[in-house]
């Protein structure tokens, strides 16, 4: 079992948690990390690239001029890839580039992306943010008392005040339970845990 200090907002130790080994001490894969960041970044993908095909581009479908006789190169139809204003081939056009990955296999990654944390002691768990109101001062005052420059929030419920606060800093994201993810956990050095989020964690990752 792993046990992890809890913080209030002026970085006082509160309490201690102590967490499953099942969840927050996996062996970290690298192959299985690449494979679902690789898969998130795929979905993202818009895919909204797009040109005519030569049934698309506007012009005429009568033939340009007779078949023998001109010196010139046989021609069907003005609207052919060949010719100026004509038709691509094998062009892009809208596509999904989003592809299905086992349910087990996000599991895993998503608990061994929070041990690569745990491991580098970049995982923090907060008691409370001390925010009374909207004020990127004070959210940004919170992050320097920790030396924090670079962190992804995870809360256990929405929160416009941290939200709010935290939108405008560099290189800070608030994320709610549902939204954690394994690209932001590894992107951000440090992961921020509002205190009720770490059983809700547990308990949705256990496998």
């Amino acid at each position: 079992m792993t046990t992890l200090a809890v913080y209030n907002a002026q970085r006082e130790k509160v309490g201690e948690l102590t967490v499953s080994d099942t969840v927050f001490g996996v062996a970290p894969k690298e192959g299985v990390l690449h494979q679902v960041v690789k898969w998130q970044l795929a979905k993202k993908r818009a895919g909204n690239a797009c040109v005519k095909t030569r049934g698309e581009v506007s012009g005429s479908g009568k033939k340009p001029y007779r078949q023998k006789g001109t010196g010139r190169a046989r021609a069907g139809s003005n609207k052919s890839p060949l010719w100026k204003r004509g038709g691509s081939v094998f062009g892009p056009k809208p596509r999904d580039y989003g592809y299905s990955l086992p349910k087990k296999v996000r599991s895993l990654a998503l608990r061994m992306a929070f041990s690569t944390k745990i491991e580098g002691d970049r995982i923090l768990v907060l008691r409370d943010f001390g925010l009374e109101q909207i004020k990127t001062r004070d959210m940004k005052g919170l992050l320097d008392r920790f030396a924090v420059k670079k962190a992804v929030i995870v809360t256990d419920m929405p929160d416009q005040t941290l939200e709010l606060s935290s939108r405008n800093i560099p290189h800070v994201k608030v994320l709610p339970l549902k939204g954690i993810n394994v690209y932001d956990l590894l992107k951000y050095e440090y992961v921020i845990i509002k205190e009720p989020a770490v059983g809700l964690i547990e308990e949705r990752l256990r496998p």
